[in-house]
């Protein structure tokens, strides 16, 4: 490492004080400003100058108690990923083979021979995690690496650098050649050390650090945080903050603890920069700014609610005995604590951690609800805005005996165990997730108190309803980490208009490392993100700039409109033709989008007035701007204020020369009619927008897509006949004409799935509790749940476009939803499919030719006023349907179903206090005008009897196919749709239930 890397920050140093404000190399009175149009114009071509590059990010937090000698382990555990015990560790942790693991040195001689003159890791020992050269950015986060306790260090107007000096000796001499340390920042005991590998140091910029104190009267530097900023590549901004909070296991240390966070959160302030983009951004950025921020340190967040000696009791059962050969030799050190055997027999059969209830793995998770950060987070008190931690699957980090691998605090005091020291992380993308959850959610609180003061009652029909004590619970907002399924990198939008990939590989502590009372923890992440190349950059800015000079020497109006080719990640990789000179959407399927964006530049020296223009279309399209399947959405506002929409013909825009306007073009396929037509191949998503420039030219954009054959709109007859493997495995081909399946398998799947899926709402309702939460549970106010269900997220818009796709390809059903939606909406979504699908039979269940037989049937009786028995009408009804037997077969599954979901629902409001007591309580009746007083007494009966009448509503609507309805009066259709209704709600009743 040269001399001057541990220097590079000493001038910060001395002049850095408890709570001081940011210092770089940047000056604020310095910050390059370019000409907004070549800006812009640069900024559309942003493609052309940057590169993707992989980082591994390792992020480091040790509390050294202000011991002396600790600076010995920082290479063995930090750099070269040693001291983790594998039997006690976390997520992304490699088991050594049994050759490694007998030559590592035994517990009892690593405690035996620890001195503070040389590193306490175990001889021998291996790397179990990401170390030396994998690593492009070591983030050490040091906490206490001086006695914050003693009144002269807390009150020092000055922070010593040879404490700084002594640690970054010590790294430097561990890292790999070449490393270079790029930020440091220290607080008192607090010490933030980034470095980088020789690869990626070229790629950082805008370093920026600052400190913020919130220890003696809420500034001083005992507590608080040191913060760093880096830019990665100009594109990906990065935050670290290392901080200690307030100690203490009462409510009042919990609350401080909470301050303390938010304190450091409003005032951390960064050095303005100039991003990748040449955009000037003024002021300076706050920790909420960045692409990705990491937050670890001492939190001091403890175990509520349990006895220290309990908790300790607990964890002692797995610290004593994972040393066999210690086991038989060494006694206890502590009454409840030390290395005794346990060990299971030999030709015991190995029982899954998950149900093993004395494994490590059913100990932690007991212990994790009353992990008081958790709770803080869920009570949306700290860490709640988009803060994310990964899976906890280590031993509680303090506090232990100094020297001992796994004893817990025997001193008189026995403190105990807690995961006082933690790694977090936030994305852009789950910050502006959690904002947008807190708008919708003030949005409804304002609608509320307007509807109350304009005098409506509870009982009145409110669309939205806000209940403080239970609206916005962050329990909502809060998953569990699944440990059953492997991670896939997050795709996240950067402030700089990219999308980068995050992935967290492993979460572990470091039990091995004996020389503190706090085990050290790291965190390694992987992240894609696109680099700017200088010199490719700067040959794109030349060629822009004659450009525009060019165009600057025209004195007609002249625009250049500028396709974006590059594909979103968010989308699957499909085939698209890189020489394709319009936009080409790729692969599309129905209800799932593909955005495509386009720039339009003024390249002339006069304003620039255009719009688009009627298009030429063929005899399935019809007139206008844009093909029905087409969505234009400008950055910017129409130069006149109308009631027209972005897809009117006298919709313009002006830009002034050199200035640019950004447009997005969204595809997507959601009307019935034209994905038949797309599976008849007799029309196409192949189009051409005419973009008419006042006085100028005219530019032709073509569009294309490839259509993906779907399910829908095809009859219950064909659909029996697609093989396994779905409609797509075909390729265009048509089914071989073989009778595969006696109901649509893609119905089959769709009411099987809903029917699992509603009872794991059920269930996720039973387990949380919120009485009075009608969010979460709909069935309580809405008695045609989950088929007529509330508004859904703009953001899930191709959710149901995703199910079918699922279907369409005979794939399961998973990545369809996002990772963080509950069951409860998993349920309408899929609730939504199935009605789609049934509506988009062009037969329906019931057909033309079945419907007619049964309508005759029903004139006859009425008019002769004769009156069938139950089971009568229900057999002289299956009679006619079997002359269809795939029809009669799915309306009997169809029925099946409801039937098993409204009877999930009423078991499920028996054991819910909030359930109504009288028919008079019942849920409201979106769907089906129901006579209250024609309800049974027995609030369960009438619960069910009303849930039916909806469900038969809302499916006679979609199963059903009549003649003639376009020729019918209102009061002919109204007696028409009560037959059908009365159809389905003839076999969803039954005696059973006692709705006979």
């Amino acid at each position: 490492m040269p001399s001057d890397a541990s220097s590079i920050s000493s001038e910060r140093l001395d002049a850095n004080i408890p709570g001081a404000f940011p210092h770089s190399n940047t000056s604020q009175t310095h910050i390059p400003t370019t000409h907004q149009n070549l800006t812009h114009a640069l900024y559309a071509r942003r493609a052309e100058y940057t590169r993707p590059r992989h980082v591994r990010i390792k992020v480091g937090s040790w509390n050294t108690a202000g011991l002396k000698g600790v600076e010995q382990d920082i290479g063995a555990w930090f750099v070269d990923g040693k001291g983790i015990e594998e039997s006690l560790a976390g997520l992304g942790v490699e088991d050594p083979d049994a050759k490694q693991a007998s030559a590592r040195e035994s517990i009892s001689d690593q405690e035996a021979r620890r001195t503070s003159h040389a590193p306490t890791v175990p001889e021998h020992d291996i790397a179990a995690v990401a170390s030396n050269e994998d690593i492009g950015l070591y983030v050490l986060g040091l906490q206490e690496v001086v006695d914050i306790t003693s009144a002269t260090e807390a009150l020092r107007p000055y922070t010593d650098p040879s404490v700084a000096s002594k640690w970054k000796t010590n790294v430097a001499a561990a890292l790999p050649n070449g490393y270079q340390l790029v930020a440091e920042q220290q607080l008192i005991g607090l010490l933030l050390l980034i470095y980088a590998s020789p690869g990626v140091n070229p790629h950082v910029k805008s370093v920026s650090t600052t400190s913020v104190g919130t220890g003696l009267m809420g500034y001083m530097g005992n507590k608080g945080a040191v913060t760093a900023r880096i830019v990665l590549g100009e594109t990906t901004r990065l935050v670290f903050v290392n901080s200690h909070l307030a100690a203490g296991a009462d409510k009042t240390s919990l609350e401080r603890r909470n301050w303390d966070a938010g304190q450091i959160a409003s005032r951390t302030r960064f050095d303005p920069i100039t991003d990748a983009m040449d955009l000037n951004q003024g002021q300076g950025e706050g920790i909420g700014d960045e692409d990705f921020a990491f937050w670890f340190g001492d939190l001091n967040y403890r175990l509520e609610g349990m006895p220290g000696d309990d908790v300790r009791r607990l964890l002692t059962v797995h610290t004593r005995d994972h040393d066999q050969e210690d086991a038989k030799e060494n006694a206890s050190t502590s009454g409840d604590s030390g290395y005794a055997s346990k060990r299971d027999s030999e030709d015991a059969v190995p029982i899954p951690p998950e149900l093993d209830p004395a494994s490590l793995h059913t100990t932690i998770n007991s212990l994790l609800p009353h992990d008081e950060l958790r709770q803080q987070q869920k009570a949306g008190k700290a860490f709640h805005d988009g803060w994310e931690e990964g899976p906890i699957r280590f031993l509680p980090t303090y506090k232990y005996d100094v020297g001992k691998v796994g004893v817990y605090d025997s001193s008189e005091k026995r403190r105990g165990p807690s995961w006082c020291d933690r790694i977090l992380y936030r994305t852009r993308a789950s910050r502006h997730q959690y904002s947008l959850k807190e708008k919708e959610r003030e949005e409804a609180r304002k609608k509320d108190e307007e509807m109350k003061a304009k005098g409506l009652d509870q009982d009145d029909d409110v669309l939205y309803d806000y209940d403080p004590d239970t609206d916005g619970d962050k329990n909502d907002s809060y998953d569990e980490y699944d440990e059953q399924q492997d991670p896939e990198p997050e795709i996240v939008p950067t402030k700089a208009g990219f999308s980068d990939e995050f992935l967290l590989e492993s979460y572990t502590s470091h039990m091995r490392v004996i020389s503190s009372d706090h085990k050290p923890l790291d965190a390694v992440f992987l992240l894609k993100y696109d680099a700017v190349m200088p010199e490719l950059k700067s040959a794109i800015h030349q060629e822009v700039a004659r450009e525009l000079d060019r165009q600057e020497n025209e004195g007609r109006p002249s625009v250049t409109m500028v396709v974006d080719h590059s594909t979103s990640t968010f989308e699957h990789k499909d085939t698209t033709d890189g020489n394709f000179d319009g936009v080409d959407f790729g692969d599309v399927s129905y209800g799932k989008s593909r955005r495509r964006n386009i720039t339009i530049a003024n390249t002339g020296r006069v304003p620039a007035t255009f719009g688009f223009v009627m298009r030429p279309v063929d005899q399935n399209q019809p007139e206008g701007a844009f093909p029905p399947w087409l969505r234009v959405r400008f950055e910017r506002e129409p130069d006149t204020a109308s009631n027209s929409t972005s897809h009117d013909l006298d919709t313009q825009y002006t830009l002034q020369p050199a200035d640019v306007c950004n447009a997005e073009l969204k595809l997507k396929v959601d009307s019935p009619d034209m994905v038949r037509l797309l599976n008849e191949g007799t029309s196409s998503l192949d189009d051409v927008l005419v973009l008419r420039v006042d006085n100028g030219r005219d530019h032709f954009l073509p569009l294309r897509a490839h259509w993906q054959p779907s399910t829908l709109t095809r009859t219950i007859d064909k659909l029996i006949k697609i093989p396994e493997g779905g409609i797509r495995k075909l390729q265009g081909q048509k089914p071989d004409g073989e009778v595969r399946w006696s109901v649509p398998r893609e119905i089959f799947r769709l009411t099987e799935i809903l029917e699992d899926m509603t009872e794991r709402a059920l269930a996720e309702w039973d387990m949380t509790g919120h009485e009075g939460d009608k969010e979460n549970a709909p069935w309580q106010h809405n008695a045609a749940w989950p088929f007529i269900s509330q508004d859904k997220s703009s953001e899930d818009e191709d959710v149901v476009g995703g199910i079918i796709e699922s279907l369409d390809c005979d794939e399961p059903f998973d990545l369809a939803f996002p990772a963080t939606m509950r069951p409860k909406e998993k349920t309408e979504y899929f609730a939504e499919a199935l009605l789609l699908f049934l509506r988009t039979l062009p037969d329906g269940v019931i057909t033309k030719s079945l419907w007619e037989k049964l309508e005759e049937g029903i004139t006859t009786r009425e008019k002769s006023k004769q009156q069938l028995d139950r089971d009568d009408e229900k057999l002289w009804t299956l009679e006619i349907l079997a002359t269809a037997p795939n029809h009669n077969a799915t309306f009997l599954l169809i029925i099946s179903v409801l039937q098993n979901i409204t009877h999930q629902i009423a078991e499920a409001g028996k054991a819910d206090p909030s359930t109504p007591r009288t028919s008079t309580e019942l849920p409201a009746s979106p769907r089906a005008a129901v006579r209250r007083r024609t309800l049974s007494k027995v609030p369960n009966i009438a619960l069910r009897q009303l849930i039916y009448r909806n469900y038969a509503t809302v499916f006679a609507d979609v199963m059903f196919r009549g003649a003639g309805a376009e020729k019918m009066r209102e009061r002919d259709k109204a007696v028409r749709k009560e037959r059908m209704v009365r159809i389905v709600e003839l076999f969803l009743k039954n005696e059973v239930d006692g709705t006979g």
